[in-house]
């Protein structure tokens, strides 16, 4: 259901098409639908969106939102990240209201995976 003037979408760029989304399918569970050869969408991630080809990437550091993920187990879903073939960039931290890791997928874009346990 799109609900009136909330985010519903966000859009990455990815230097790797194939590499990302076998990245985000194995390691999250992720579904993607392509449209054309430059373009793909993903879908059963808590937040529909895409992935353009393109040779940029979204960086914290330089300005770029960070897209956060939630899991129940930070440790397993942190191997889950390395096993799958993303980098880590931020070792796991506290903040208040619980901790984090900040990862790199293989398009070069940088998300985080919190958790309140």
């Amino acid at each position: 259901m799109t609900t009136h003037e909330t985010i519903s979408y966000v859009e990455f760029a990815a230097k790797d098409l194939s590499a990302t989304k076998v990245f985000f399918q194995t390691t999250f569970g992720w579904k993607f639908e392509d449209y054309g050869p430059e373009y793909t969408a993903f879908h059963e991630s808590g937040l529909a969106g895409g992935f353009y080809q393109a040779s940029l990437c979204a960086q914290a550091d330089k300005g770029s939102a960070l897209i956060v993920l939630y899991s129940h187990d930070l440790e397993a879903t942190l191997q889950k990240v390395l096993d799958g073939g993303g980098a880590l960039k931020k070792e796991i931290f506290s903040f208040p209201g619980g901790r984090r890791f900040h990862f790199i997928e293989p398009s070069g874009n940088e998300l985080a995976v919190w958790s309140d346990r």
